[in-house]
């Protein structure tokens, strides 16, 4: 028997990892459900990370304002990561754990959504994010890590991921992204 190399082995983790997305659909469908309520009552869907989770807060964004699959109207939709002036500026002046509480506060609006991404959960400019959005009556939902997170108790509804690490917990959140922007480009 020939000995599996490590590149299979851990091809073997990562697709054992996604596969347990089964689980979470009906939570998926939920924050499908309640971003799409958000557009259709005129609201906008705000989207924070750091990181990678940034890079995906951004992906979930862009494809909304954009297309995903199929050419459709624009959807409200901004990544708080995404603009480098306005980070180092509330950065340097009010600290880096607030980056996502003032766009949240100067931006947000009752009846928007904040979608906040983080692979652990305890990011202190995410969380000061969600607690700044619920101040505001914003609804808030997380991609987020294990549970039992402070971020997890700050989300209206919450997707947590129970693998290994980081890039598992990435993967996943990308495949929910992707579910919840088929769900809007089929009601869109």
């Amino acid at each position: 028997m020939t000995e599996q190399s490590p590149l299979r082995a851990s091809l073997g983790r990562h697709l054992a990892g996604i596969a347990g997305i089964v689980e979470s659909a009906e939570t998926i469908e939920k924050m499908a459900a309640a971003i799409e309520r958000t557009l259709s009552a005129g609201g906008r869907v705000l989207t924070c990370g750091n990181g990678g989770s940034a890079a995906e807060a951004l992906h979930l964004a862009e494809e909304m304002i954009g297309c995903f699959g199929k050419k459709r109207i624009p959807l409200a939709a901004m990544c708080l990561a995404s603009d480098p002036t306005a980070i180092t500026c509330i950065a340097n002046d009010y600290g880096y754990e607030e980056v996502f509480a003032r766009q949240v506060e100067g931006l947000g609006r009752k009846g928007d959504t904040l979608v906040a991404l983080s692979t652990s959960g305890r990011s202190t400019n995410v969380l000061r994010g969600l607690q700044t959005a619920r101040r505001l009556s914003l609804a808030t939902i997380g991609l987020l890590g294990k549970p039992g997170s402070p971020a997890e108790d700050l989300c209206d509804i919450a997707l947590t991921v129970s693998v290994a690490d980081s890039a598992q917990i990435q993967e996943i959140h990308l495949l929910a992204i992707h579910l919840i922007l088929e769900h809007l480009e089929a009601r869109f």
